[in-house]
C-alpha cells in the first residue's frame, strides 16, 4: 500500500483530493492536516510516501515546511496559483496540480509519481531545497526556523545579523542565536537588497541596525552594529555598503 497525506488549509480542496484517491485503492490517506505544522507532525508519525500539498497556508507555508523535514517524501503541489510552478519544479516536486483539476489530471500526476518511486528505489536522487531561492512576499518578510521540537518563525526585521558557519548560517537575533541549513549566497538572493547587504563573504547586515563605518588600517574598515558588535567588511563589501546608503 501507499502511503499519503493531504496537506491543505481548505477543508473543501481536500474533500476533493480524498475523493479523487478512491480510485486508487492501493492508496492509502494517513491523515489529512490543515496547516504546514501539522503536516510536519503527521510526515514525522507516518512518515508517508508522498503527500499532496497546497502553498499557501496559515502560519507556514508549503515550501517553508519542506525547508524543515530531514527526509522529504514525494511531493505533488495542489494549489490555486500558478506562479508557484517554477519553484515547484526546481524543487524536484513530482507535479504540479494548478486548482480546479480534474480526475484525470489528478491521475496522470500520481502514476508520474508512481513511475518517478519505482526508479528511486532503485537509484534514490538527492532533492535539496536549500539552495531554491524563496521569492514569495511572506518568505521574504521571514525566516523560519527549527529549535529543537519547536518552529520558531523569525520577522526579518528582528535580525542583528547573520553569520556564515560551515554549512549553516548562524541568525542573530534579538532573541538568541539560531542555525539554519542555508548558504549565505541563500540570503544574499532572498532578503531585501536594498535592507540587507553582503559586506564580506561571512557576514550580512540589515541597515536598521547599522550605526556606523570605522576605518582600520590599510583601507579597510568595519560596520559598528547597534548591539555592539563588529562586522569586518571587505572591499567589495564596503562599496556595496556605501551604495546603499548613497554615500
Amino acid at each position: 500500500m501507499i502511503k499519503c497525506l493531504i496537506i491543505d488549509d481548505e477543508p473543501l480542496a481536500r474533500s476533493i483530493v480524498a475523493e479523487y484517491l478512491l480510485k486508487h485503492p492501493d492508496v492509502t490517506i494517513a491523515q489529512e492536516c490543515g496547516d504546514g505544522f501539522e503536516g510536519i507532525k503527521a510526515i514525522k508519525q507516518h512518515q508517508p510516501d508522498l503527500i499532496f500539498l497546497d502553498v499557501q497556508m496559515p502560519k507556514i507555508n508549503g515550501f517553508e515546511m519542506l525547508e524543515l523535514l530531514e527526509e522529504q517524501p514525494g511531493v505533488i503541489f495542489t494549489t490555486a496559483f500558478d506562479n508557484y510552478a517554477l519553484k515547484a519544479f526546481e524543487a524536484n516536486a513530482v507535479d504540479y496540480l494548478l486548482k480546479p483539476f480534474s480526475q484525470e489530471r489528478f491521475d496522470a500526476a500520481l502514476k508520474k509519481w508512481q513511475e518517478k518511486h519505482t526508479i528511486e528505489t532503485i537509484d534514490k536522487p538527492t532533492i535539496d531545497l536549500s539552495e531554491v531561492p524563496a521569492k514569495q512576499p511572506e518568505e521574504r518578510a521571514r525566516i523560519v526556523v527549527k529549535a529543537g521540537n519547536d518552529i520558531r518563525i523569525i520577522p526579518v526585521q528582528d535580525v542583528l545579523y547573520l553569520e556564515a558557519y560551515d554549512d549553516y548560517v548562524k541568525i542573530h537575533t534579538r532573541d538568541g542565536l539560531f542555525l539554519k541549513k542555508k548558504t549565505m549566497g541563500y540570503y544574499e538572493q532572498t532578503l531585501d537588497p536594498t535592507q540587507f547587504v553582503r559586506v564580506h563573504r561571512s557576514y550580512i547586515i540589515p541597515i536598521s541596525q547599522l550605526t556606523r563605518i570605522e576605518p582600520l588600517e590599510k583601507d579597510s574598515h568595519v560596520a559598528l552594529l547597534k548591539n555592539g558588535v563588529r562586522v569586518p567588511l571587505s572591499k567589495s563589501g564596503y562599496t556595496k555598503l556605501r551604495t546603499v546608503l548613497g554615500l
